[in-house]
């Protein structure tokens, strides 16, 4: 899927690998048992497999939340791949006293408003909505469960189609917060830091969004 970041990890792990010291299996072991801000510092020591667990921890988390931000599968791929190329060559400015994961989420969410700003500029994209079928993965609140009927599934389907239409009519900057909250179960501190907004506004933000949402979706599921 991240092609350009995947074959810098490929090259990397290969050419460590070579070098006969740990097995790669070892290392992946390794590394999968630290936090995120240990991971970076053994990229930062000269680890080069260390991305690549930052690449499997986030890609997947970071796709849902683009995806769900611009409505575009195939851009939210190309947008988180962007992503993993600047954490790559900058991974050396980040600020260790600060979470790892609010900083990736900060530069996957600005190229994502970028996203919806140049569209913007376009009046036939106004008129795209919202591809369908969110993944599940980390999200939440679970849509589906094995001892659901089939009836409760139809339902469940329904209005999560319908959660989505609400959450496209949303204005960009309400969508955001909205996501990042309801969607990704961000806390306040970090959208706030992802956004680049204060507390309050954050809280404002989201507080508009919802009564904005409630309102767009009621007479969807009436």
């Amino acid at each position: 899927m991240f092609a350009r970041a995947s074959a810098q990890i490929a090259h990397s792990e290969s050419s460590s690998s070579a070098v006969g010291t740990v097995p790669a299996r070892d290392t992946r072991k390794e590394l999968g048992a630290l936090g995120d801000s240990d991971v970076v510092q053994q990229f930062l020591d000269g680890e080069q497999r260390a991305f690549g667990e930052l690449v499997r921890r986030y890609d997947t988390r970071l796709l849902n939340f683009v995806y769900r931000t611009v409505g575009d599968r195939e851009r939210a791929q190309d947008l988180v791949q962007e992503t993993f190329v600047r954490v790559y060559r900058h991974l050396h400015r980040f600020d260790q006293s600060k979470k790892f994961s609010t900083w990736i989420y900060t530069i996957a969410g600005n190229l994502a408003k970028n996203e919806l700003r140049n569209r913007s500029r376009n009046p036939l994209v106004l008129f795209q909505t919202i591809k369908k079928n969110w993944d599940a993965d980390h999200r939440p609140l679970e849509w589906e469960d094995e001892t659901t009927m089939p009836d409760d599934l139809f339902r469940k389907r329904h209005l999560r189609e319908k959660v989505e239409e609400a959450v496209q009519q949303l204005p960009e900057h309400h969508r955001l917060v909205f996501v990042l909250r309801e969607i990704e179960g961000r806390s306040y501190e970090e959208i706030a830091e992802i956004t680049e907004t204060n507390l309050g506004t954050v809280k404002s933000r989201l507080n508009r969004a919802r009564n904005n949402f409630a309102r767009i979706i009621a007479p969807m599921v009436d």
